[in-house]
């Protein structure tokens, strides 16, 4: 399977959703929306699923892109944080309706699974 690579669309709106649609990044920026800056390893456990490697994969291109900041502390072991940026904050509105509507489809999908079973 070819790697994906980064090629400019030469539009901002494919820029922008070439950055989101990739795997597991509404995850993460979902979790840093929920919980605020979370050490590594808390919003590892928070995306089940997700490997260290995917994780840090993600986070780079994230901090890249200027909507996650990463903070680190040379304790030993070093802590490793990382936060909504204010980039992040812009787009929290849309994170919340899509969080609304996936409410409201899992609730229509439960309702007609159980008028199924009643019928």
């Amino acid at each position: 399977m070819a790697k994906h690579q980064d090629i400019p669309t030469g539009c901002a709106m494919g820029g922008l959703l070439e950055t989101l649609t990739k795997p597991w990044t509404m995850h993460i920026l979902w979790s840093l929306r929920q919980h605020g800056e979370m050490r590594f390893g808390a919003l590892r456990r928070s995306i089940d699923g997700i490997s260290s490697r995917m994780l840090t994969e993600r986070l780079r291109g994230l901090e890249t892109c200027n909507f996650v900041y990463r903070k680190y502390k040379p304790t030993i072991p070093p802590e490793v944080s990382y936060g909504p940026t204010e980039k992040l904050k812009e787009i929290e509105k849309i994170l919340d309706q899509l969080h609304d509507l996936a409410i409201k489809w899992d609730n229509q999908k439960s309702t007609a699974v159980a008028e199924k079973k009643t019928a």
